[in-house]
């Protein structure tokens, strides 16, 4: 199955919609949109069944809230100020049962209420100095995927890909990783989005037997540090909703749980549901 995603921009006498064709999960995302919302959402929904999507998410205003409902549509999550300050709201359409259910919603309910039950603590302790923190370039794209590849044997995106890997920092996307006798241990990146002045911190990845240093916090921490000096205050990170560490690690930076996706990405071996979390870098130190 082919595992990379495209980017179509539609324009028609009454709308201009940018999708997010993802073959490989099995999903379109409408990214952005202007015009006549009906006309949008009835492209996208043809476009999506065309490639035989099993779910549609949208990615909407407040103003257009009503308006999606009515449609058809359920939000799931919500990023605040993804829009230059509004909020973003993700709405989701479902074409099959199947990817309508799933049976880990309640433990990973549990999940969420542990974690946001911990004491905030943002204050991270530097590992031994074997490790060496680093701002990745496209030279470690080999290195990275081989990271990548393996912590996690599937992924949502090619990061097993070193070509992949370096189109992605050529277009804005910021790495950095932790580097251990000379192979990276633990890397994350941040998708900036500058028009919007958002950015997604994500790729949050650690080698199992490097995980009691709290690398991924220090490397999270890096990342909100160089957005900031980009003039960019809205991070959001989605993580995997079984996971109580990454989450965890989320909640201690800061940042405020937002929502479920439900399905939403194919991770290790199966669909996974996915936590939204927020963060106004503003506000932070």
């Amino acid at each position: 199955m082919n595992n990379t995603a495209s980017v179509k921009t539609l324009k028609r006498e009454g709308f201009v919609a940018e999708f997010y064709l993802d073959s490989f999960n099995k999903r379109l995302r409408v990214d952005d949109y202007a015009g006549k919302l009906a006309d949008a959402v009835h492209e996208a929904e043809k476009t999506a069944k065309e490639y035989q999507c099993e779910k549609l998410i949208f990615r909407g205003r407040v103003e257009n809230y009503i308006d999606l409902l009515a449609m058809g549509f359920q939000c799931e999550a919500v990023i605040d100020g993804y829009f230059r300050g509004s909020d973003q709201y993700f709405f989701c359409k479902y074409f099959s049962d199947e990817r309508r259910t799933n049976g880990h919603w309640i433990s990973e309910d549990s999940i969420v209420e542990n974690v946001t039950a911990l004491e905030r603590n943002p204050d991270v302790i530097m590992p031994p100095s074997e490790y060496q923190l680093i701002k990745i370039t496209e030279q470690d794209a080999e290195k990275m995927a081989e990271l990548y590849s393996e912590v996690f044997k599937i992924y949502p995106t090619p990061l097993h890909d070193p070509s992949y890997i370096k189109k992605t920092i050529r277009e804005g996307t910021i790495y950095y990783a932790f580097q251990y006798k000379g192979d990276l241990v633990s890397a994350a990146s941040a998708e900036v989005n500058l028009f919007y002045k958002n950015a997604e911190l994500t790729d949050c990845a650690t080698l199992p037997s490097h995980r009691k240093h709290g690398l991924m916090k220090i490397l999270l921490e890096k990342l909100e540090k160089d957005l900031k000096s980009q003039g960019v205050f809205c991070a959001y990170s989605i993580a995997r909703a079984l996971s109580f560490g990454m989450n965890a690690v989320l909640h201690q930076l800061g940042y405020s749980y937002r929502g479920r996706l439900l399905n939403n990405c194919y991770i290790f071996d199966k669909l996974e549901n996915m936590n939204v979390w927020v963060k106004n870098l503003a506000y932070s130190d």
